[in-house]
């Protein structure tokens, strides 16, 4: 059977992709669906894998373009830019998570080397599912992401000395061929090597390669260093995957990396995939069976603690209540790194059976229940700053700096979000001698505009205490500029409620977002997303020599259209008449519950039965020009009809209730 691979390949990658279309409908990452598919293709369940050696194999090139990967997407640079949550954050999480665990567990009776690494497990976060779950909400930029990013850096970092430490653990320092002292020789030649490398040799040879204008020369080339570096650390007493980081960290800071990293992303992924199938086949399910309460416990303890501990960073860091909430929650699963540890603590006999699979179930329960936590804080973040006996223990939390006075003022601007707009908003403000006050929860940004004069508080907007402090109550204009969609809606709700006659101009990332916070209270909603396509089309018509008074127009026609159609969404009249001597043509608004929502306009046959002709729709501010019968209509569309007077009237009850 030389081609059972093969036949191994294709059960792996079919169950794969048939569970990850059922996790993706619940937003569970595929990633899950891997280590699932695992247990269901393993030796406890289907045993539909014939060669799990070659699985293995497999597994083992997925973890080296994993850990390839992470150093090529390493920053120094972005590393020094949040030093102190990296550094600061990080280290504390990890401490007190491993410190921790490890006193439990070694109480509970597990061997002190055999608490060290369960230490070691429970420490790490899945870096993997929580950018993925961060990013699908757009919170990747609000405080907490960037608390849970560094935290996770600092993860990532800390993990490599753990893998070395596993052989040393285990006492097997001889297993690794060579005494201690030898070991660290060869550690330091290598790393003298690599620094070597990547200050005067990596450049150059990146560079010749790159000349070539090839992109098979380029991957194979970067292909080619990745297992060379990790076949070289491999003489040094490090493991494979080790050498691997060691080779992304040798092209990470070239020019190169990027296009290096978008060519090794697609092998990387599908190699990983064998890596967390191997994984899932490794997990008991009889053991499972026999042992829900054990698991049940272990689970509980595992994410209380996690989570405690990332909070309790956060807060030592001195931030507010609900980004301590929600980082705390974002970090309560175990990592990706930590099946890499626990796979070699196995190998090298510091785990028994029990242990490994308690810790394996438990863990893969952990990333499961990630995406539903996460998705849960923002509601436990607003029950609990909101809860009058924690307003009174922790004041500074859940509010405001206590010691600060309340700003008295009236009629002026109050600016929600120190970043680069609210900064350029607040020069602006400064400019034409509008009186203004600034709210952000950055204690850097409150530091450093502290000491620059400017008028700002730090506080979490979302909590009433905060908006009271910069008198929403008496502003005539607020500004909400933050990165947080879910915190943007909570605050222009609650200014609103404060000062029903405060004009509210809200920055947002998204067009889909326009309706949801015109709902909720908005004046003026700037989407970001609409005014970089204005700049693209603006410098396209450059490009073409079109006269700038011509564009400036043109721009000026397109603002005012599509603003004003999404100021309207909400409150457009059901049927709208268009004066256009010789032929009739209207607009009409799907309302919900309509015969035509949610059908196409070829099931309708709008033309044949009712003698009405679609021009276009128009949806959530996007427009559809001569739409065909596949297109879909949905509820609140806008329809553009033409026909006669007679016949549009007769048509009308589809887009009725």
């Amino acid at each position: 059977m030389e081609l059972s691979i093969l036949y191994d390949i294709l059960i792996i990658f079919g169950l794969s992709l048939i569970v990850g279309l059922l996790f993706n409908r619940i937003r569970i990452p595929p990633m899950i669906g891997f280590i699932v598919a695992g247990v269901i293709a393993g030796p406890y369940m289907l045993s539909l894998i014939r060669s799990p050696e070659q699985v293995d194999t497999l597994a083992e090139i997925g973890i080296i373009l994993l850990l390839f990967s992470i150093g090529l997407e390493f920053s120094f640079r972005q590393l020094w830019e949040i030093k102190e949550i990296v550094l600061k954050g990080g280290a504390i999480q990890v401490f007190l998570a491993a410190t921790l665990t490890i006193a439990a567990t070694y109480i509970a009776g597990c061997t002190w080397n055999e608490a060290v690494v369960l230490g070691f497990v429970v420490s790490l976060s899945s870096t993997a599912v929580v950018l993925k779950v961060l990013h699908d909400r757009g919170e990747l930029d609000s405080p907490h992401g960037k608390l849970a990013l560094g935290i996770l850096i600092f993860q990532d970092l800390v993990a490599i000395p753990m893998m070395m430490a596993i052989p040393f653990l285990a006492h097997s320092g001889n297993a690794l061929g060579d005494p201690l002292y030898l070991i660290l020789v060869k550690d330091l030649i290598l790393a003298a090597i690599l620094i070597a490398t990547a200050k005067w040799i990596m450049p150059w040879l990146l560079f010749q390669v790159a000349k070539t204008r090839s992109s098979e020369l380029f991957l194979l080339f970067v292909i080619s260093v990745c297992f060379s570096v990790a076949w070289l650390a491999s003489f040094a007493g490090l493991s494979l995957a080790m050498g691997a980081l060691l080779a992304g960290l040798l092209i990470s800071e070239s020019e190169f990396s990027h296009q290096a990293i978008s060519r090794i992303v697609p092998f990387r992924d599908i190699f990983t995939a064998f890596f967390f199938v191997s994984i899932g086949m490794l997990l008991d399910v009889g053991f499972l069976l026999d042992n829900v309460g054990i698991v049940l416990v272990f689970l509980i303890v595992i994410l209380l603690l996690k989570a405690v501990t990332a909070a309790a960073a956060v807060a030592i860091l001195g931030y507010q209540m609900r980004t301590i909430i929600l980082t705390g929650i974002a970090l309560a699963q175990i990592g990706e790194f930590s099946f890499i540890i626990t796979r070699s603590a196995l190998q090298f006999g510091l785990l028994s059976h029990d242990v490994y699979q308690t810790f394996l179930i438990a863990a893969l329960s952990t990333m499961t229940l990630t995406p539903f936590l996460i998705s849960s804080g923002p509601a436990l973040s607003g029950y609990v700053c909101s809860h009058s006996l924690l307003q009174k223990l922790f004041p500074a939390r859940c509010q405001w700096i206590p010691g600060e006075e309340s700003v008295a003022r009236s009629g002026h601007l109050v600016i929600i979000g120190y970043g680069v707009n609210g900064q350029n908003l607040a020069r602006a403000a400064r400019m034409g001698g509008i009186t203004y006050v600034i709210i952000d929860m950055n204690p850097d940004f409150v530091r450093r505009a502290s000491l620059q004069g400017e008028p700002i508080i730090y506080g979490d907007a979302t909590t009433e205490g905060v908006l009271d402090h910069a008198a929403v109550n008496t502003a005539r204009i607020a500004v909400v500029a933050i990165n947080d969609p879910v915190a943007t809606r909570h605050i222009v709700g609650l200014c609103r409620q404060k000062n029903p006659g405060i004009f509210l101009i809200v920055r947002t990332r998204y067009l889909i977002e326009v309706p949801v916070l015109k709902e909720i209270g908005a004046d003026e909603v700037i989407p970001e997303e609409f005014e970089t396509s204005i700049e693209i089309f603006t410098r396209v018509l450059q490009g073409y020599s079109v006269p700038p008074d011509s564009i400036d127009r043109m721009v000026m026609e397109i603002r005012a259209d599509s603003y004003q159609a999404l100021r309207n969404t909400a409150i457009q009249p059901p049927v709208q008449a268009l004066d256009i001597p010789g032929m009739e043509v209207r607009e009409v608004v799907v309302v919900e519950g309509a015969p035509i929502a949610g059908r196409t306009l070829g099931d309708l046959l709008l033309k044949k039965r009712y003698g009405v002709t679609v021009l276009a729709v128009k949806r959530e501010g996007a427009l559809i020009p001569h739409p065909d019968g596949f297109c879909a209509i949905h509820a609140r569309d806008t329809l553009v009809l033409t026909g006669t007077v007679e016949k549009i009237e007769a048509s009308l009850h589809l887009f009725s209730a």
